[in-house]
C-alpha cells in the first residue's frame, strides 16, 4: 500500500497560523502526527483533504457524526430550512418537534432547554442542581471531561503523581489560566467505586454527582455491575441528585443513551455530539418539576444561537433516524466487526492492549494487559507507540484519535471496515 504525504496540510497551516492561533479554533485538533490537517469535503465515512488524500474516518468531528458525512436527509432537511429562517430570537416548529423527540427517546427527559455545546449544557445543569438542593459541591470523577469551563476542568488527566492519593484524590487543573477558586465547590473522586461515593455523600453537602454514565472521553470503561444504581439510590438517600453527562453516549449508545441501554435514569442528563449529526445543539432534560425551575424558580438559562433554526432541523431528522428500529443493532454489529478485527491485528504481532466498545464506539488502549475500571487503570496505556499507530494508519488512509477513540458511523459499510482492518494489519507491523 502506498503511503500517503501531507505537505500541503502542513503548508496550509503555517499560512492559516498568521490569521488563527496555532493555526486552529481548539486546541484539541493540536497534537496529532504529522500535525494539524485541513480537508476540502466530506462525505459517507470518507474525508477528503486538500493534498488529495481519501481517508476513512474515525474522527466522525470528535464524535457528532454518526450518520456519516453529509447524510442526504439531514442535508435535505436544512436547506429547506433556510427558506423560514436563520435565527428568530424567539421559538419555532421545529425547535418544539426536536424537543418532542427527546422527551420521547430519553427515559429522564419531560422537559427540555437547548443550549449551544456540551460544556454550555453542563454549567446550566450544575446550576440547576445547586438551585435545587441550596448547596454548593459537586462531585466529578478523575478521568471524566464535562467541557472546557474553568470549575469542572480539574482532573481529567492528572499523572498518577499529581492525582495522590487515590481514596482522597487532589484536585489537578488542565489548563494555564484557570482561577485558582474554581475547584472549591468540586469533590474528585475515582469512578467505579461505589464505597468512597457513598462515604462522601453521606456528609450531606452534595448538591450534585456528575458523571459519564459510560467513560468514554479517556477510554471506554462500563460501569461496575449496580454501581448507577447504587449511585443514583445513594444520591436520593442523602438529597444529592445524579447527573449523566451523555455528550458521547447520548443517541450512540441507543436511542435513550446510556440511562436506556444500562437501564438506571438519572435526575438530570445532558446530550450534545450525535444529536444533530454535526450541527451546534445540545441539551439539558430532567423531570418537570426540576427543569421549570428555568422557567418560574429563578434560575437563568440563556444563549444566543440557542435552538437556531438549522440546528433543530438537523436535530429533528437525525433522532427519527437514530430511533428507527435496528439502527443501533446495525451500528453495533459494525462496531464489534471492527472492535475483532483491530483486535486480532494487534495480537497477532504479539501487541498486548485492552480494547473495549459499544455501538458507535470503539476505545484501544495499548499497552494494557487488563480492562480498566476506573481512570488510574488507563494510565498503563503506552501513548506514544499509540500515537506512532494512528501516524502509521493516516499514511495508509484511516483517520483516527490519538486518545484512543474510534467514532464508527452508520455509513462504515463493511467494505469500509474490511479496509481498515487491512490498513491496521500493515500499521501494527509499523510499531
Amino acid at each position: 500500500m502506498d503511503q500517503l504525504t501531507f505537505g500541503k496540510s502542513a503548508n496550509f497551516i503555517s499560512d492559516a497560523s498568521q490569521y488563527l492561533a496555532g493555526g486552529v479554533s481548539s486546541n484539541f485538533r493540536l497534537g496529532m502526527l504529522p500535525g494539524p490537517l485541513a480537508f476540502e469535503k466530506a462525505e459517507g465515512p470518507f474525508l477528503h483533504d486538500v493534498d488529495g488524500n481519501r481517508l476513512i474516518d474515525y474522527y466522525l468531528g470528535m464524535g457528532p457524526m454518526i450518520l456519516g458525512h453529509n447524510p442526504e436527509n439531514v442535508t435535505k432537511k436544512v436547506a429547506e430550512s433556510l427558506n423560514t429562517g436563520i435565527l428568530f430570537g424567539g421559538q419555532s416548529h421545529l425547535e418544539v418537534e426536536a424537543a418532542k423527540l427527546v422527551c420521547d427517546l430519553v427515559p429522564v427527559a419531560e422537559r427540555v432547554r437547548f443550549s449551544g455545546s456540551g460544556s454550555e449544557a453542563v454549567q446550566g445543569a450544575l446550576r440547576l442542581v445547586r438551585a435545587a438542593t441550596n448547596r454548593t459541591k459537586i462531585i466529578k470523577f478523575e478521568g471524566q471531561y464535562h467541557g472546557w469551563f474553568d470549575n469542572v476542568l480539574w482532573s481529567n488527566a492528572p499523572s498518577r503523581d499529581a492525582a495522590g492519593e487515590r481514596s482522597n484524590p487532589n484536585a489537578v487543573p488542565l489548563s494555564k489560566g484557570q482561577e485558582a477558586s474554581a475547584d472549591s465547590g468540586l469533590v474528585i473522586l475515582p469512578w467505579n467505586d461505589i464505597a468512597l461515593l457513598k462515604e462522601r455523600l453521606a456528609r450531606g453537602d452534595i448538591a450534585g454527582v456528575i458523571m459519564e454514565p459510560a467513560m468514554c472521553n479517556s477510554g471506554a470503561i462500563s460501569p461496575e455491575p449496580g454501581f448507577l444504581e447504587a449511585a443514583k439510590e445513594t444520591c436520593e438517600k442523602n438529597g444529592s441528585l445524579l447527573i449523566f453527562d451523555e455528550t458521547i453516549t447520548g443517541f450512540r449508545l441507543a436511542a435513550g443513551g446510556a440511562q436506556e441501554r444500562f437501564g438506571v435514569t438519572p435526575h438530570i442528563a445532558t446530550f450534545a455530539k450525535a444529536m444533530a449529526n454535526g450541527y451546534q445543539v445540545a441539551a439539558i432534560t430532567g423531570p418537570a418539576n426540576l427543569m421549570e425551575l428555568f422557567a418560574s424558580g429563578g434560575v437563568l438559562h440563556g444563549g444566543t444561537y440557542n435552538s437556531q433554526v438549522q440546528s433543530m432541523a438537523a436535530a429533528v431528522e437525525t433522532l427519527k433516524t437514530v430511533s428507527a428500529p435496528g439502527f443501533h443493532s446495525a451500528l453495533e454489529a459494525k462496531t464489534l466487526k471492527l472492535h475483532e478485527g483491530v483486535e486480532k491485528a494487534l495480537r497477532d504481532q504479539n501487541i498486548t492492549a485492552s480494547l473495549n466498545s459499544y455501538s458507535g464506539f470503539l476505545h484501544v488502549g495499548l499497552g494494557l494487559a487488563e480492562k480498566p475500571k476506573d481512570y488510574r487503570g488507563l494510565l498503563g496505556i503506552d501513548k506514544p507507540r499509540y500515537a506512532q499507530l494512528c501516524h502509521e494508519l493516516l499514511k495508509r488512509g484511516v483517520r483516527t484519535l490519538e486518545r484512543g477513540a474510534w467514532f464508527v458511523s452508520s455509513t462504515h459499510t463493511d467494505d469500509v471496515i474490511e479496509e481498515t482492518i487491512a490498513a491496521v494489519q500493515e500499521a501494527v507491523r509499523g510499531i
